[in-house]
């Protein structure tokens, strides 16, 4: 009864009045209480930092925890490069040919198909030629004519020593005679370049009758048919009409693209390595040419690799890989690829040894890979010493 007495009173009793505050002077103090806030938060913030900023640059590590690296002494080394690149397998252009059509007319018959081996001489191609028959008619005519001038000059010889005729007749019966006999031989000419075959050229020289003879077209040298380049009834167009392409193909070229800076490393005579990837089948060479000019296309420069083709193994326009081992010598600081780690930005750095004991980031330009080490041309100096096993740990360390 008494609480309810005392609550009842309570209710009863005016309400004493809050204190006012004026509303800027309120949002006054708000405003200097969160300043205040912010100040006190802002300090260990920056502290923890710049705690950060330090530790990023160098790690110390004790005693046991340095049993787990180990560390490298760079110093300037010696190294022959190895440029790598791809290339194409071409014509040993030296001992391959494009064989055209030395007479007009249409294409009888094929005698080869593509792969076939060949010697010099043998016929690739019958064409029914006009050209032919032609040539064979003016070898008989200039044969004839040749004989009987040459006959008529001999009389006119016997005839002068007994004043049957004039002095000037015979000399002129002589000309005629060397003439057409100058005729005969560059008949005879003729037929050679057609690639007619002696016995043909024998017989029309006794004048005995041929049959009927097609023009033939024969191999220059002795090779594989790479290509062939004509159909039965094609007509062909005298010194114009590409027909075949008989190679040698028991010695390639590869031309390889070289590019940039890799150029100044490339010399003649320097041993090359040609990987097809094809059943572990690889070839060596040497350099022999590198052309004068760059390519428009490519931006590379094309250096030529010779290679010995047992079996006829490499095609025209097969792509290989190449490797030229330069002969050249180069001196620069190589470090273990194992001393390479990768920032955040995927910059190249390592960790460098520092004078008092602890290990910093140091970032690197990576020039050429040999093997297992890479020139390293700016970012150390020789005699610093580099973690090279362990770097990982030592990383580990840092980002705690």
């Amino acid at each position: 009864m008494k609480n309810k007495s005392l609550h009842a009173i309570s209710a009863m009793a005016p309400a004493q009045p809050r204190p006012k505050f004026p509303r800027r002077l309120a949002a006054s103090v708000l405003a200097l209480a969160g300043v205040a806030t912010l100040a006190g938060c802002s300090k260990p913030a920056d502290n923890n930092a710049q705690a950060q900023a330090t530790t990023a640059h160098n790690v110390t590590l004790t005693a046991e925890q340095r049993q787990h690296i180990k560390l490298y002494t760079v110093a300037a080394s010696t190294f022959h490069k190895t440029i790598e690149t791809t290339g194409a397998v071409d014509f040993d252009n030296d001992q391959a040919t494009s064989v055209l059509a030395p007479f007009s007319g249409p294409v009888s018959r094929l005698l080869v198909s593509p792969g076939d081996h060949v010697k010099k001489g043998e016929p690739l191609a019958a064409v029914d030629s006009p050209d032919f028959a032609t040539a064979v008619s003016t070898y008989r005519k200039a044969i004839a004519t040749a004989q009987t001038l040459r006959r008529l000059a001999d009389i006119d010889k016997d005839l002068v020593q007994h004043n049957g005729v004039a002095q000037r007749e015979e000399t002129q019966a002589q000309t005629d005679a060397a003439n057409a006999e100058a005729d005969r031989e560059a008949a005879l000419q003729g037929l050679v370049s057609l690639s007619v075959d002696a016995k043909t050229i024998k017989d029309i020289q006794e004048g005995r009758p041929t049959p009927h003879v097609e023009g033939l077209i024969r191999s220059p040298i002795s090779g594989t048919v790479a290509e062939k380049l004509i159909t039965p009834g094609q007509l062909l167009q005298a010194g114009t009409t590409p027909c075949f392409t008989v190679a040698d193909l028991s010695r390639v070229w590869v031309i390889a693209q070289v590019f940039g800076s890799s150029l100044t490393s490339v010399s003649l005579g320097d041993a090359a390595e040609i990987i097809t990837g094809i059943d572990a089948k690889n070839f060596t060479g040497k350099v022999d040419n590198v052309a004068a000019l760059v390519d428009p296309g490519t931006r590379a420069v094309g250096v030529r690799v010779v290679i010995d083709n047992p079996g006829d193994f490499l095609k025209k326009q097969m792509y290989v890989r190449v490797l030229i081992r330069a002969r050249q010598e180069s001196t620069g600081l190589l470090v273990p690829v194992s001393a390479i780690l990768r920032d955040d930005e995927n910059l190249p750095f390592v960790y460098a040894l520092q004078p008092d004991g602890s290990f910093a980031r140091q970032h690197v330009t990576l020039g050429y890979r040999s093997g297992e080490q890479y020139d390293i041309p700016d970012g150390l100096q020789a005699g610093t010493q580099i973690v090279v096993d362990g770097g990982i740990f030592v990383q580990f360390m840092q980002n705690q």
